[in-house]
Formats: structure tokens, C-alpha cells, sequence
């Protein structure tokens, strides 16, 4: 299936969001997937990765999930220097301004006429967090969360009743997790923290756990693993066309 790619800009209640779409050259509609970045944003290994979900027939929707911290159209380096920026803007952006974000990127899906409506979420490490945080919103269908970090740890600003560990509960979707047991920013302990969570709360979930590090997904660098990586994106489609086409 061919894909277009364009931006859109929408008004936050924190100001411009751009937002990356990906999506089929047809004149169909297709469900969404809001597809939430890395801390260093729309990144060349992002677009890929959009571009292979959108080509199985959904609109893919990249925001730049530090708007408020930076100009328009900034996308962060994979070097120190792009990563202390990135996790600076991590610790400076409150949990609830992604909340409204992503209400003004459904409103969004709401009104163009190439989107049906349904609404999902998927994301790599930050982004993880933040499609797993989406799913809180009842219009969120699934979440398919990539190593997700920060969940266990209640490290980013929120106060207690906001932090997303403690929100699981109000999802009312499904969501599916991949970790990678090799990873340090979601050790054993932070990973059966939320597993336990999980069971607890009720979440309808999926959970797997693969040999691999952290940021296994990007095809840049030396942590890649493509083999694994295509047999994720497989199942990434498959758990969409289940729960947003049906």
C-alpha cells in the first residue's frame, strides 16, 4: 500500500503542536495511530517506523511531544547532547499537557475525512509511556507500548493521583507490552511493579518480554535487532486491525 506524509498543526491548550501524518494515498478512511516518539522527537528512524504502520492501512500521527520546549520543527540528536536536551524537556513537560495534546489530536481524527474516528496509540520508550498514558483516554482503543519508560518509577511531573502507574485503572481499552529483559531503564523490578499493577487493576493486557536492550526498534545504532523488529511490527499490525477495525 503507497503512502503520503504531511504535517498538520494543531492548537494545544500549551500552544502549536506539529503533527507528522503518514497515511494511504486512498481516498478511504482509515483508523488512526497516534505514534508517540523517543525524547529526541521526529527523528529519521521514527518516520520508518510510521511510514511501515501506515503502509498496512492506518493513519499514523507523530506529534512532537515537546512543542512547548522547542521551535517547530526540531528534532534532537542521538548523541549526549541531544539526549540530555531531550530528558531535560522530559522532566520539565507535566504528565497532564500530553493529556491535552492528545485531545486536540482526536478532535483532529474527529474532523478530517480521512480518519474513521477509532483512535489508537503506540510508542518507543518515553513514547511508550506516553501511548500507555493515551489509553486513559475512553477514546483510545489500544495502546501497543514499546519499552515503555518512566511507568514504574513515577519519575516525570505529575502529582500522585496523576502519575500513570497510578491511572491504570481508568483504562478502559486494551493494551499490549513489549520489554526488553536486557533493558536498564526498565529493570526486572520496575517491569514486575507494573505486571503486578496490571493483575491488580484489571487491565485487559498483553505482555511480552524478548531478549533485547533498550531501543531495539531503532534502525540507527548498534542496539538495532531487525529480525526482531519485523516480527513486532507484524504483531503491532496484527493487534490494531483487531481492535480498531472491528
Amino acid at each position: 500500500m503507497q503512502i503520503i506524509q504531511h504535517s498538520e498543526d494543531l492548537a494545544t491548550a500549551t500552544g502549536t503542536m506539529r503533527n507528522y501524518i503518514y497515511r494511504p494515498a486512498s481516498e478511504q478512511r482509515y483508523p488512526a495511530i497516534v505514534f508517540y516518539s523517543e525524547i529526541f522527537q521526529h527523528t529519521a528512524p521514527i518516520a520508518r517506523s510510521a511510514a511501515i504502520m501506515a503502509s498496512h492501512g492506518f493513519v499514523v500521527i507523530v506529534p512532537e511531544v515537546f512543542h512547548e520546549l522547542n521551535p517547530i520543527g526540531t528534532v534532537l540528536g542521538y548523541d549526549d547532547e541531544g539526549k540530555d536536551k531531550g530528558n531535560n524537556d522530559k522532566w520539565q513537560k507535566p504528565l497532564t499537557s500530553y493529556d491535552s495534546d492528545l485531545d486536540a489530536i482526536i478532535e483532529h481524527c474527529k474532523a478530517v475525512p480521512y480518519c474513521t474516528g477509532a483512535v489508537g496509540a503506540m510508542g518507543v520508550c518515553l513514547g511508550g509511556h506516553l501511548a500507555y498514558r493515551a489509553a486513559i483516554n475512553p477514546a483510545v482503543a489500544s495502546a501497543y507500548c514499546l519499552y515503555a519508560t518512566d511507568i514504574h518509577s513515577d519519575t516525570l511531573p505529575a502529582s500522585d493521583a496523576d502519575q500513570s502507574f497510578n491511572r491504570m485503572a481508568d483504562i478502559q481499552g486494551e493494551v499490549y507490552f513489549v520489554w526488553g529483559k536486557q533493558d536498564p531503564h526498565v529493570p526486572a523490578e520496575g517491569r514486575l511493579k507494573i505486571y503486578q499493577q496490571c493483575v491488580a487493576s484489571g487491565l485487559n493486557y498483553q505482555w511480552q518480554e524478548v531478549n533485547a536492550v533498550h531501543a531495539f526498534m531503532r534502525d540507527e545504532g548498534e542496539r538495532y535487532d531487525g529480525a526482531l523488529a519485523l516480527q513486532i511490527y507484524q504483531q503491532a499490525v496484527q493487534f490494531f486491525q483487531r481492535t480498531l477495525l472491528s
